[in-house]
């Protein structure tokens, strides 16, 4: 078994267009049903508009004129909500909404009782972990069934899951605010929501964007490397795969593509995947995750021995200590005193960078 990952190279000034091509290589008609709904679930790490921590504005825009080329009209986004990240704000400040109106596109938002219907689901896959960590039952939003999904991640490391993508764009989208209770068993949770995903969409496909790609302790307190590609894949699995190659990483030593790649949802394994487009046969930025202190943090209490306070921790009312204390490291000390000054140099000496900050207002 083979899955096909379309990899381009890319520019400012092609950018657009080079999207198109990237969707049409990759098989995007067939992967995606043009008689359903499509959901465009973009990737919102940080409202700060921080280049590589979210999807960026050309990714988005060039991904919309893709659909629409090959005949796909109806289509809809939906955002999410994490404690550190503020979808309205993140959504203006990465210059996403400005494309949503552009093209009449509704946005949807999964925390609104009004918007979103919640629903108790019973995977027909057996579960490797959500089972045992919601044993009331899985809630899932009834408005992504037999509907298709989009993805629109980064290529980017990631403090828990050392890389992040495709198969992650998924953990805001399916699960609800308290999606938290997972991440002693992250790995394994990727991998149930993605064959969740495969039970409940009529078409999954993702466009991931690597032309600025994040280097460190992700998803937000990275290094913004300038890269040049875009990537496309209706295999989940495989795309992140090869994001996480083309990084410097084993995929197979990463817990969600190996385990995914091992129950057959995708191929994991760089030797079983058809490279379409570039020629990347060697191709290694050399990246790293690191720490921060809310990786630190992380590690002591859902990786090593203190994970036995976590419901104590976080199912009571002090988990929002803990999410003030995210809250207050990212917005307050990280991003003023690290974050903007890196995202200045960047709009100042990056292509990408100036091309971001002058993108439609």
């Amino acid at each position: 078994m083979h899955s096909q990952v379309c990899v381009l190279k890319t520019k400012p000034q092609t950018v657009i267009k080079d999207i198109q091509s990237l969707c049409e290589m990759a098989g995007i008609n067939k992967a995606l049903s043009l008689s359903r709904t499509t959901i465009l679930k973009d990737n919102i790490s940080w409202h700060f508009p921080y280049l590589s921590a979210n999807t960026t504005p050309w990714q988005l825009e060039g991904t919309i004129q893709a659909l629409k080329k090959s005949g796909f009209q109806n289509l809809v986004a939906v955002h999410n909500n994490t404690v550190v990240t503020n979808p309205f704000m993140g959504g203006a400040l990465n210059k996403l909404d400005g494309i949503y109106k552009k093209y009449r596109i509704p946005e949807k938002y999964n925390f609104i009782k009004e918007q979103i219907q919640w629903v108790t689901y019973q995977p027909k896959t057996k579960m490797h972990a959500l089972n045992k960590i919601y044993p009331e039952g899985i809630r899932i939003p009834k408005f992504f069934i037999d509907k298709n999904i989009l993805h629109l991640p980064t290529v980017k490391c990631h403090i828990y899951t050392t890389t992040t993508g495709s198969m992650k764009n998924a953990f805001g989208g399916l699960l609800n605010t308290k999606r938290h209770y997972t991440h002693s068993l992250i790995h394994e949770t990727l991998v149930d929501l993605l064959a969740i995903q495969k039970e409940i969409h009529s078409g999954i496909f993702t466009v991931m964007d690597g032309t600025l790609c994040g280097c460190g302790p992700g998803p937000r307190t990275m290094i913004p490397v300038e890269k040049d590609y875009l990537l496309a894949s209706s295999d989940c699995v495989a795309i992140d795969a090869v994001a996480a190659k083309l990084m410097g990483f084993n995929p197979l030593d990463i817990g969600y593509i190996r385990l995914a790649h091992q129950a057959g949802l995708g191929i994991g394994d760089p030797r079983q995947i058809k490279i379409i487009g570039e020629d990347i046969e060697g191709v290694n930025f050399n990246f790293w995750v690191g720490d921060n202190f809310a990786s630190q943090f992380g590690d002591l209490f859902w990786f090593s021995p203190l994970k036995r306070f976590q419901k104590l921790l976080f199912h009571t009312p002090f988990v929002y200590l803990f999410v003030f204390g995210s809250y207050f490291y990212h917005d307050k000390i990280w991003w003023p005193f690290v974050g903007k000054k890196i995202q200045k140099t960047i709009e100042l000496n990056s292509k990408w960078g100036h091309f971001f900050k002058n993108y439609i207002k």
